[in-house]
């Protein structure tokens, strides 16, 4: 049990955490950027006389064709993603067991102000 108990305290660190969330999300965002240069900017830079073509035709479409759908469809997948990324970090920070731990005993130089502030106010009321 002690080497479950040494990788839940591992998983648990911010730092694994949040660099997991950064390479997903940077993975998604980075799909998000291809699908909007391939299927949007470049067939508008590169073609832009478009041809209309036919909803039953969409696989045969001419190249050169902006494809919204396929962007669109990117960016969708990115709010899913992001959407269940913010679900586990919410299930994982209801877990994490320093809430539940008891606050940090004062310092002695603490203990010192609170006791100067507690004769303070006994004198000037």
């Amino acid at each position: 049990m002690g080497i479950l108990k040494d990788f839940k305290a591992f998983i648990m660190r911010g730092n694994v955490v949040d660099l997991a969330v950064a390479v997903v999300i940077g993975a998604a965002f980075a799909a998000i950027v291809a699908s909007l240069v391939e299927h949007v900017i470049t067939p508008l830079l590169l073609a832009p006389a478009l041809k209309a073509a036919k909803l039953q035709d969409i696989d045969g479409l001419a190249w050169g064709a902006v494809k919204y759908g396929l962007f669109l469809a990117a960016v969708i997948k990115f709010a899913i993603i992001a959407f269940i990324l913010f679900l586990i970090i919410k299930a994982i920070h209801r877990f994490d067991t320093k809430k539940d731990a008891a606050p940090p005993e004062p310092t002695p130089e603490e203990k010192l102000l609170a006791d100067i502030l507690a004769e303070l106010k006994k004198r000037n009321p």
